[in-house]
Formats: structure tokens, C-alpha cells, sequence
């Protein structure tokens, strides 16, 4: 065994080859280095109205572009972090279309630790966050991340509230979701463990992933993916990956 590892470390091109080879029999896609497109999202949500989460939502970046994209979103975001909220009323403003709720999704109702990133990722992101690095803040407590980062340190925590992503949609009657947009860094098995039902009614997701155990417990691409057992992965970016909810697809094709 040893004999191949040492031949596949000569050759790191082979192990490249073998890991395409090794996705592609897991029903992973190979990796595509551009970048999601508005034309994209336009084509696959097919409506000017849609219902979309923006989960870890921080300053809106994403938000505006939402309302780029669409004509007439409904767009309920999610961010814990004050600092990254409060940018975020800077930023987004007051829109009838869109509701921000400073709080976590997790598997559970009630309070949560929520650990703070700070320090800062370098000199463009310092002019923009005085109070530090508020962009890698998780309820999962950081891990290998504070050896790939270490100029962003995780030094406060604070308590939160949190929700399921099942007992929110209930509370706010929501019967379907387009699209599920995340960014929680390394809490997506937490998200989607407190949405079960909700997943069955989300037609697309688009989630951050990392082979590496940033945080805490986090799940691999692989683990997610047996999770989301009635997802198909649609493109795979380094480090995102697009969904569809084949369930949902299938029925609308049915129907």
C-alpha cells in the first residue's frame, strides 16, 4: 500500500486522474473552475417571482444580486453576526421584498453558541470591517481552519438564537422554496438535519462544501450528498456545488 502512495505522490497528475474517476463513480460532477452565472440561475428557476433563502446572508452581497436577477424575488435572509447584520441594513436598506432575520438555522430551537471570526483576511476586507473578519463566524467551532487561516482568528463567542429551517417554515407558511442559498460555513449537515421536511419542497440548493474539516464535525461533499439523497448534483465549483431536488423535478415533469 505504501508502495502506491509513494507512486501516486511522483505523479501527482495520476492522482488528479483518479480522484475524477473515484467522483464520477460517486455521481459527483468534475469540477468546473468558472463561476455561477445569472443566466444560469435564470434558466434553471424559470420564474421572475421566486421564494429564495439566502442562509448566511452577511452584508446582502448576494441579496442585491438576487434582485439583479429576478424581477420580483421574496427573499428571507439569515445572518447571527450583528456586525454582518448591521452592514447588511447598510447595505440592502429597507425592501418590501426582502425580510432579514438575525438568527441561526440549526437542528434545534432556542439558543445557540455562535463563534465570531476576527483578525483580518487582508487589507481590502480591514477598510470594510472595522470590528474584524465577520465572514467566517459559525455555530461549529473552528478546527483545521485556524491552520489554513491564521490571520483570521476566532478569539469571542456569543449566544444566539436559533431555529429549525422546519419550524421557520412553518412559522412563516412558507409551502415551497425555488432556491436555498449557503453560506454557513461548515454547519450545512445542521441546516439540513433541522429541515427534512422542507427540503422535500426546495427545488434548488446552492451550498458551500470543503473536504477538510474546517470547523468542527464538518460534513465532506460526499457526506452532504448522501444526505441529500434526493439531490442531483448539477455543477460542482471548488469549493460550491448546485443542486436539484430530482423529487420535485420529476413531478413537475409528471404533472
Amino acid at each position: 500500500m505504501q508502495f502506491i502512495y509513494n507512486f501516486i505522490a511522483r505523479y501527482p497528475r495520476l492522482e488528479t486522474i483518479l480522484t475524477s474517476i473515484y467522483h464520477a463513480y460517486q455521481g459527483i460532477p468534475r469540477v468546473s473552475h468558472s463561476e455561477i452565472t445569472k443566466e444560469l440561475l435564470r434558466e434553471c428557476i424559470g420564474k421572475q417571482d421566486p421564494t429564495i433563502l439566502d442562509i448566511g446572508c452577511n452584508d446582502g452581497t448576494h441579496t442585491l444580486w438576487f434582485l439583479e436577477i429576478f424581477e420580483n424575488p421574496k427573499i428571507f435572509c439569515f445572518e447571527p453576526d450583528p456586525r454582518a447584520a448591521a452592514r447588511f441594513k447598510r447595505q440592502v436598506g429597507q425592501r418590501s421584498n426582502v425580510t432579514l432575520f438575525e438568527n441561526a438555522l440549526s437542528g434545534h430551537n432556542g439558543d445557540i453558541t455562535f463563534y465570531q471570526s476576527g483578525g483580518q483576511f487582508d487589507e481590502e476586507s480591514a477598510k470594510i470591517m472595522a470590528k474584524g473578519w465577520d465572514r467566517s463566524g459559525s455555530i461549529k467551532p473552528p478546527l483545521e481552519h485556524l491552520k489554513y487561516v491564521p490571520s483570521v482568528t476566532f478569539d469571542h463567542k456569543i449566544t444566539v438564537k436559533t431555529s429549525t429551517l422546519d419550524t421557520w417554515c412553518s412559522e412563516q407558511g412558507i409551502e415551497s422554496i425555488d432556491l436555498m442559498w449557503m453560506d454557513v460555513q461548515g454547519a450545512e449537515i445542521d441546516v439540513f438535519q433541522g429541515g427534512r421536511n422542507t427540503l422535500t419542497k426546495t427545488r434548488f440548493i446552492y451550498t458551500e462544501y470543503s473536504n477538510i474539516e474546517l470547523y468542527k464535525g464538518q460534513y465532506t461533499l460526499k457526506q452532504l450528498l448522501k444526505c441529500l439523497s434526493s439531490f442531483k448534483p448539477l455543477i460542482r465549483y471548488p469549493y460550491d456545488i448546485l443542486l436539484s431536488n430530482n423529487m420535485l423535478r420529476k413531478n413537475t415533469s409528471n404533472g
